[in-house]
C-alpha cells in the first residue's frame, strides 16, 4: 500500500530526531562497529513508527539491537520531549536489523567469484 503525506512528514521528522537522539545517548557506536538508521516507516493509523538499523561492523548485531531495545524507556522519553508539538501522540518505536548492507557485500563477493572464475575459463581457452 501506497505511502501517505503525513506517514512520509512523520517518518522523516522522527528520523531527524532519532539520529540526533541516537547520537546524544551514544548508540551511534557499538562494540567499535558503527550503527545507523536507513529507514523509518510509520504505519497508516500513525500509532507505530518502525526503524530500520543498519549495522556497520558490529561484531554482534543481534547484541547491540538488543542494548538499543533496553534504552526504548530513554529513547522514548527524548523523543517525546523533542516532537510534542508537532505530534498528538508518539507512536510505539519498534526497532528492526536492516541487512540490506549484508547483502550488498555478499553480492559483490559473488560477482567477484564469477568474473573469477570467467579469467580463469577465457585463459583456459587461450592456451
Amino acid at each position: 500500500m501506497e505511502e501517505g503525506k503525513r506517514q512520509k512528514q512523520i517518518a522523516g521528522l522522527l528520523n531527524e530526531e532519532m539520529n540526533d537522539i541516537f547520537q546524544r545517548l551514544g548508540l551511534t557506536m557499538i562494540e567499535g562497529g558503527m550503527v545507523s538508521i536507513s529507514s523509518v516507516k510509520v504505519t497508516s493509523d500513525l500509532l507505530e513508527a518502525r526503524f530500520y538499523l543498519s549495522f556497520f561492523q558490529v561484531s554482534n548485531p543481534q547484541a547491540a539491537l538488543h542494548k538499543i531495545e533496553e534504552r526504548h524507556h530513554d529513547i522514548k522519553k527524548e523523543l517525546a520531549n523533542r516532537v510534542r508539538h508537532q505530534l498528538r501522540s508518539i507512536p510505539v518505536l519498534k526497532f528492526f536489523r536492516d541487512d540490506t548492507l549484508d547483502h550488498v557485500f555478499k553480492m559483490e563477493e559473488l560477482f567477484e567469484r564469477i568474473e573469477a572464475e570467467r579469467k580463469k575459463q577465457s585463459k583456459k581457452t587461450d592456451s
